[in-house]
C-alpha cells in the first residue's frame, strides 16, 4: 500500500517487512496520534470462522502482556474493505525502532558479554509469556528486535493463535529452510530454530521456545546456527538425530559455563531441556557475573564501551547483591539478605562455611556425575573458585586466620591453601564429618559419626582425646571454637534424642559441661550469642565469652530457616555481624517415568523424600519422608502404588530410614538410630510394633532383604568405609563379608534375586564405577564405563540399571551363570535427574524398578520449586533488636 492509504483510522505513513504471516507497514493512528506498526494477515487465515474467532481471542490475551521485552499488542481489528465485500484483518502493535538480531548476526557474532545480556532478556520476556500460558512457537533473530533500551521479541505467540491446532505437523513437502512453515495456513514456526516435537508434529510447549533460545542463543555466540543440512529434509533430519558442534571449536574463549546452558537448551527430550525459561536467564546472569569475576581477578579492565556492557551483563546478579559488597559489614546499615546458589550442572550440599573474616563462602558441591568437591565464593567481587584436589569432600572448615582450609575426603584430614594448591593430609580422620580450628592451631574433629572428640595440631601427628566419657555425653560432634580460641562448644547427645544439648569444653581439661537444649549445633556471633536452630528457627541467646555464661534467655532472631535436620546438623556460621546457612525447602515428588523417560504421574504429595522401594508385587511403595510437621525427622511410609494414599509407619524422634521389603510383601525392614548406632528394624506394611532384627555399635545401612526372608544384605561402616555384609536373622553367627578386597568404600551395595551375585559402586579405579562379584567372593567385573554409582536388579536378574556420571539411568543386560558372566553395553534410557539442591546422602535410595521392569518410581523436584541456596544475612542482630 503506499503513503496516504487510510484504513479506518490508520494512515500508512510506508512499508516496513513483509514475512510469512503478512506485510507490516508504519502507521499513524489518528485516533490518539500515535505512530504504530501495523500488521495486515493474509485473508486465508481466517476462511475458517472458528479459526478467525480463535485467533481473535488468543490476540487479546496477547495484548494483556506487559513487559519490556516484548512489543505490545495494541489491538486486533477487523476493517472493511472498499474494494471488495471481504474485510483486512488488522494487528496494531508497538512500533519498535532498532535492528533486528538476525541482520546484527549477518555481520558475525556478537560480543560474549552481549551474547549474555541479550540472552537473559530474551529468557525473561519468554518467562513472562510463559507464565501466562502463551508460547511463541516461532522464536528466531528475525524476532528479536535490539533497541536503544533492550530486547524487544515481536511476533509473541501469534504463531500458537494462528495455527489450526497446537499439534499441527510439519508438511511432508519442506521446500524452504528460512521462511516459516505453515500447515493449512497455521504457521508452525522456523525450521533452523524448531525444536525435535515441532519438526514431528507432536504438541509443544515452553520448553520448545526454550531449544529456539538455545539455538538463537548459540547463533549470537558462534556467528553460526547449531545445525545444517544442504535441504529441508536433511535439515530437519540434522535437528532430529545430530548434536551442533561446540561453541568453543569456533570461540575457544567461550566459557565452558555458557556452553553448558546451550547445550540444555537443545536437549532433544524436552525432559532434559531447562524447565523454564527463568532458569535460563538465572544460568545466563550466573556465566555473566562469573565473567566479570574472572576478569576483576586477573587484573582486567574492561574500558568505555566494553566496561559498560559487562557492568549491565551482571546487573541482575548485583543488584541482589550490592548491600553486601562492603569490606565489612557496619552494624548501623539495615539487614540485608542475599542467596547464593550453586552453579549451573553443580547441587549444593548442606555445608556453607563463611570465612572468619566475613568476606568468603566455602561450600560443598557435588556435580552430575554425584562427585563431591569444594569451591569458595569471594562476597566483594562475585568470584566462585572451584578447588582442585578437593574430590570426594565431605565436611570443611575455615582455618582462623581465613588463609587456608581444612576438609575431611577419602578416610583422611586434609588442609590447604584457600586460594587452591596442593591438599595436606593431617591424619587418619575415620568417617568424620565435622571439624574445628583454634587460633592456637588445634583442630578438634570427631572420628566416628557417633563419637567422642578429638584433638590434633593442624600442623600433624597424633589425635588424642579431647572430652572425658560421660554416659550423658556419648555423641560429640559440630564443635565450633569460641572468641578467646581456647573454648568450645559442640552438640552432645545420646540414645535418648530428648536429650541433645549444647556443651561447654576447652582444650586445657577433658572436663565439659551441658549449657541448654538445642536441636542443632551452635556458632558463636558477635558482639556475644550463641546462635542455634530449634524447629524451623534460628535462635539467639546471650553469651558472654568471657565468664562463659548465659544471659537472659533464648530469643528467635530468623524464622522459616527451612534448615536441614538431618543428622541435627544446621549449617550456620557467623563473623562480623553476618551469617550464612543453608535453606532446604525439601519439596520433591515421586514421578513414575517410563523406558523412554515420559512422565506417566505421580505418586502421593510434594514432601521431603529420600528412599523410595517398590513393592514385589507393584502394588505399595515403601518411602521415607523427612516431615517438616512433626519431628522434622526421618519416617518410613507405606503408600498405595495406585491411589497414593499412605500409612505411616514409624514416628519416633530418632530417624527411620532405608526401607527394603520382605519377600512376602507384608513387612518392611529399615534403618534406625532409636539406639545410637544405625540399626535394623522391622514391622508390619499396615502399621503396628516394631522388631529389632540387626543391632550392634556400627552404622548399618541400605538393607536388601533376600528371596528367603532370612538373610539381608547391609552395608556396615568401619573407619569411615562401608563393606558388605550378609546377616542370617535367624541366627547369632557372625555376618558373612563379601569380598576380600576391603581398600575402597563399597557403597550402594545390592543383590541379585536369586542371592549369588552383589553389585556395588566405588572410587577404586579413580572415578565411582558400579562393579559385580559372586557372593561370596570372586572376580569382580566391572558394569558401568565412564563413571556409574546406585545400582538396581531388575526383578528377573538379567538387566542392571546404574547411574552414570551425568545422571542418566543407564541400562545393562546382564546373563550371570557361575560358569558364564555376559554383560551387554551399557544402553542410556533416560536422565535420572536427581540432583537436586540439599541433596540425598549417598546411603538413600532416590529410584526403584516396577516388577516389570517397565516403569520407574523416581524423587524429583517438584516444579516450579525455587533452588535451595545459601542465605547470606548482613546486619542480622537488626532482626533480634526488631523482635
Amino acid at each position: 500500500m503506499n503513503p496516504g492509504t487510510r484504513l479506518g483510522s490508520y494512515e500508512v505513513l510506508g512499508p516496513l517487512g513483509k514475512g510469512g504471516m503478512g506485510e507490516v507497514y508504519r502507521a499513524r493512528d489518528t485516533r490518539v496520534d500515535r505512530v504504530v506498526a501495523l500488521k495486515i494477515l493474509p485473508q486465508e487465515f481466517f476462511e475458517s470462522e472458528e479459526r478467525r474467532v480463535r485467533f481473535e481471542r488468543e490476540a487479546r490475551m496477547l495484548a494483556s502482556l506487559n513487559h519490556p521485552g516484548i512489543a505490545v499488542l495494541y489491538s486486533f481489528e477487523e476493517i472493511p474493505s472498499s474494494s471488495s465485500s471481504s474485510s483486512r484483518h488488522l494487528l496494531v502493535m508497538e512500533l519498535v525502532e532498532g535492528e533486528t538480531l538476525s541482520a546484527r548476526l549477518a555481520k558475525g557474532p556478537l560480543p560474549l558479554e552481549r551474547t549474555l545480556h541479550y540472552g537473559a532478556e530474551i529468557a525473561r520476556a519468554l518467562d513472562a509469556a510463559h507464565r501466562k500460558g502463551i508460547v511463541h512457537r516461532d522464536l528466531k533473530p528475525a524476532n528479536v528486535m535490539l533497541t536503544k533500551t533492550g530486547v524487544k521479541l515481536l511476533d509473541f505467540g501469534l504463531a500458537r493463535a494462528i495455527a489450526a491446532d497446537p499439534a499441527d505437523g510439519v508438511p511432508s513437502g519442506l521446500t524452504t529452510q528460512d521462511r516459516p512453515l505453515t500447515v493449512d495456513g497455521g504457521v508452525v514456526g522456523t525450521l533452523p530454530y524448531m525444536a525435535p516435537e515441532q519438526v514431528e508434529g507432536r504438541p509443544v510447549d515452553a520448553r520448545t521456545d526454550i531449544f529456539a533460545l538455545g539455538a538463537t542463543l548459540y547463533e549470537m555466540a558462534a556467528g553460526r546456527r547449531p545445525f545444517h543440512g544442504a535441504n529441508a529434509a536433511s535439515l530437519a533430519a540434522s535437528i532430529l538425530a545430530s548434536e551442533p558442534a561446540p561453541i568453543t571449536s569456533v570461540r575457544p574463549e567461550v566459557r565452558p559455563a555458557l556452553e553448558r546452558v546451550v547445550r540444555t537448551c537443545l536437549a532433544k527430550d524436552p525432559d532434559d531441556r531447562w524447565q523454564s525459561a527463568a532458569d535460563v536467564a538465572r544460568g545466563l546472569q550466573w556465566v555473566a557475573a562469573e565473567t566479570v569475576a574472572s576478569a576483576a581477578s586477573r587484573g582486567v579492565r574492561p574500558r568505555g564501551r566494553e566496561r559498560l556492557a559487562w557492568g549491565v551483563a551482571a546487573l541482575a546478579v548485583l543488584v541482589g547483591a550490592l548491600s553486601l559488597l562492603g569490606r565489612r559489614p557496619q552494624g548501623s546499615a539495615e539487614l540485608t539478605r542475599f542467596k547464593i546458589l550453586a552453579p549451573p550442572g553443580e547441587s549444593l550440599l548442606s555445608f556453607a562455611v563463611l570465612s572468619p573474616d566475613a568476606r568468603s563462602i566455602l561450600l560443598l558441591l557435588r556435580d552430575a556425575g554425584g562427585t563431591n568437591r569444594l569451591a569458595v565464593r569471594t562476597l566483594d567481587n562475585l568470584e566462585i573458585r572451584f578447588l582442585p584436589g578437593t574430590e570426594n569432600a565431605r565436611g570443611v572448615f575455615w582455618s582462623p586466620d581465613s588463609k587456608e582450609i581444612a576438609f575431611f575426603a577419602d578416610g583422611r584430614l586434609k588442609r590447604m591453601s584457600a586460594e587452591g594448591g596442593p591438599a595436606q593430609a593431617i591424619c587418619d580422620s575415620g568417617g568424620a564429618v565435622w571439624g574445628a580450628w583454634s587460633p592456637e592451631g588445634t583442630i578438634l574433629f570427631s572420628r566416628d559419626f557417633y563419637g567422642r572428640l578429638s584433638a590434633i595440631p593442624a600442623a600433624g601427628g597424633e589425635p588424642r582425646q579431647a572430652t572425658a566419657p560421660d554416659a550423658e555425653d556419648v555423641n560429640q560432634n559440630q564443635p565450633a571454637f569460641l572468641p578467646d580460641g581456647r573454648h568450645f562448644v559442640y552438640l552432645s547427645g545420646n540414645a535418648d534424642f530428648s536429650k541433645k544439648s549444647i556443651r561447654l569444653g576447652s582444650l586445657g581439661t577433658t572436663e565439659t559441661k551441658a549449657l541448654f537444649r538445642s536441636d542443632s549445633s551452635a556458632a558463636y556471633a558477635s558482639p556475644g550469642y550463641l546462635l542455634f536452630g530449634r524447629d524451623d528457627a534460628v535462635f539467639a541467646w546471650r553469651f558472654d565469652p568471657k565468664t562463659l555464661h548465659l544471659e537472659g534467655e533464648a530469643v528467635p532472631a530468623l524464622s522459616n530457616v527451612h534448615w536441614s535436620s538431618s543428622d541435627d546438623f544446621l549449617s550456620l556460621s557467623a563473623a562480623a555481624n553476618r551469617l550464612a546457612y543453608v535453606s532446604w525447602e525439601l519439596k520433591r515428588q515421586l514421578v513414575w517415568v517410563d523406558r523412554k523417560g515420559r512422565e506417566a504421574g505421580t505418586l502421593g504429595d510434594i514432601g521431603g523424600y529420600g528412599d523410595v522401594r517398590i513393592s514385589p508385587d507393584g502394588r505399595k511403595v515403601a518411602v521415607c519422608i523427612r516431615d517438616l510437621a512433626h519431628s522434622r525427622n526421618d519416617d518410613v511410609w507405606v503408600l498405595d502404588a495406585a491411589r497414593g494414599t499412605g500409612v505411616r509407619l514409624t514416628s519416633d524422634p530418632a530417624d527411620e530410614f532405608n526401607p527394603a521389603w520382605f519377600p512376602d510383601g507384608e513387612r518392611v525392614a529399615y534403618v534406625s538410630d532409636t539406639l545410637g548406632a544405625y540399626d535394623l528394624f522391622e514391622r508390619p506394611a499396615g502399621g503396628g510394633p516394631s522388631k529389632l532384627l540387626v543391632r550392634s555399635e556400627m552404622d548399618k545401612i541400605s538393607p536388601v532383604i533376600l528371596r528367603d526372608g532370612r538373610r539381608v544384605l547391609l552395608s556396615v561402616s568401619s573407619s569411615g568405609r562401608y563393606a558388605r555384609e550378609i546377616f542370617d536373622l535367624g541366627s547369632a553367627e557372625r555376618p558373612v563379608l563379601l569380598g576380600m578386597d576391603q581398600a575402597f568404600s563399597q557403597e550402594h551395595a545390592t543383590i541379585s534375586p536369586d542371592g549369588l551375585w552383589s553389585a556395588w559402586d566405588s572410587v577404586e579405579s579413580g572415578q565411582r564405577e558400579v562393579y559385580l562379584q559372586p557372593v561370596p567372593d570372586g572376580p569382580k567385573r566391572q558394569v558401568s564405563v565412564g563413571g556409574g554409582q546406585m545400582p538396581v536388579f531388575a526383578r528377573n536378574g538379567r538387566e542392571i540399571f546404574y547411574v552414570s556420571r551425568d545422571g542418566t539411568l543407564m541400562s545393562v543386560f546382564a546373563r550371570l551363570e557361575r560358569a558364564r558372566v555376559e554383560l551387554g553395553e551399557p544402553l542410556p534410557l533416560f536422565p535420572l535427574r536427581y540432583d537436586l539442591s540439599g541433596e540425598l546422602p549417598w546411603g538413600r535410595q532416590p529410584y526403584d524398578v516396577s516388577p516389570d521392569g517397565q516403569r520407574f518410581l523416581v524423587i524429583r523436584r517438584a516444579q516450579g520449586v525455587e533452588p535451595d541456596g545459601v542465605v547470606v544475612i548482613s546486619n542480622w542482630d537488626r532482626a533480634l533488636r526488631a523482635r
